[in-house]
């Protein structure tokens, strides 16, 4: 895989500093059913990191000691941690809303038949991969049979619940573009999506979420095989708007990658660019002091553009309103 670190970190992108901090995004390990050519983490079957037992205690120290609203679960496919159910009921208990980035397909894997229910009892926000409404389109990116498997998924969880404008059951779809392209308005492609899964399907969501495509590990490395780097850098570059800088995730958010140390952002993490404290290069969870994070500079290159092109984009998806 070819390093994109060194095409984005000398970068003219703007300096950004932290607010206060509302999310603890936490990638459990990069073992994942698919292998998905927009996945930035470069998960896949055969990816054995995974986070351990004392970190995952940490976290939930953490969050008991209050001020983070949102314990934001990902991977990889985060539902294949065999710590996932325990730490999703015992973050629940202490009153954090619970998201799960699910690709779907997880939903029938073997040993995951009662999946769906356990989120469903526990009212864990669901926010999950479905990059279009089209098979073609979707297979072309995430593999033969992950639409099939991905609808069946999405009824399974509409028959509990999920989707219907229950607060406590909400599912979130998210669209990915094919190629190296920014994502069309996120309030016109919701409603396509709304016609084209109700019609067809009889599926229904509560929100899309368009998310650009960052040109780091498999994606990015893909562009630069293609010879298409430069030139996706440059899109993201012109279509940079000022006015998202202060709605972009990592000013009220941190991310821990599956060992316990602390980023801005899982970008950030995928290019190994950790939260700078003003104590030590690399930070750990135990070590954090969250009561230091406000107004810390952000670790930036020129990879942020995917977050402040066009109507920008994040973790929660469009930034413009």
């Amino acid at each position: 895989m070819h390093a994109t670190l060194p095409r984005l970190r000398a970068s003219d992108f703007p300096a950004i500093r932290r607010g206060g901090l509302k999310t603890l995004q936490a990638n459990l390990g990069y073992r994942c059913n698919q292998s998905c050519l927009h996945c930035h983490v470069a998960a896949g079957p055969n990816r054995t990191e995974r986070m351990d037992r004392d970190t995952i205690e940490t976290m939930l120290t953490t969050l008991a000691r209050g001020g983070i609203e949102t314990l934001d679960l990902t991977g990889g496919a985060p539902e294949l941690h065999p710590d996932f159910r325990d730490l999703v009921s015992r973050a629940r208990a202490i009153g954090a809303r619970v998201i799960d980035r699910c690709n779907l397909t997880i939903l029938e894997e073997p040993g995951q038949e009662d999946l769906a229910e356990f989120l469903a009892a526990q009212g864990v926000e669901i926010i999950a991969s479905l990059p279009c409404y089209l098979q073609e389109n979707v297979e072309a990116q995430r593999g033969k049979g992950v639409f099939e498997a991905s609808i069946a998924g999405l009824k399974r969880l509409n028959a509990l619940g999920y989707g219907r404008g229950d607060p406590g059951l909400i599912l979130g779809l998210v669209y990915n573009p094919q190629g190296p392209e920014l994502p069309p308005e996120q309030t016109a492609l919701e409603a396509a999506y709304r016609a084209r899964l109700s019609e067809e399907y009889g599926i229904r969501f509560d929100r899309l979420y368009t998310l650009a495509n960052m040109p780091i590990q498999r994606f990015g490395s893909t562009l630069i095989s293609k010879g298409q780097f430069e030139a996706y850098l440059q899109l993201l570059k012109s279509a940079h708007r000022a006015d998202n800088l202060g709605s972009v995730m990592c000013r009220d958010l941190i991310s821990i990658d599956w060992r316990g140390f602390v980023y801005d952002c899982d970008f950030n993490q995928m290019l190994d660019l950790p939260l700078h404290a003003g104590t030590r290069s690399r930070l750990h969870l135990r070590d954090l002091d969250l009561g230091r994070l406000p107004g810390l500079p952000i670790q930036v290159a020129d990879h942020c553009y995917g977050c402040t092109a066009g109507q920008g984009s994040s973790c929660s998806g469009a930034l413009a309103g």
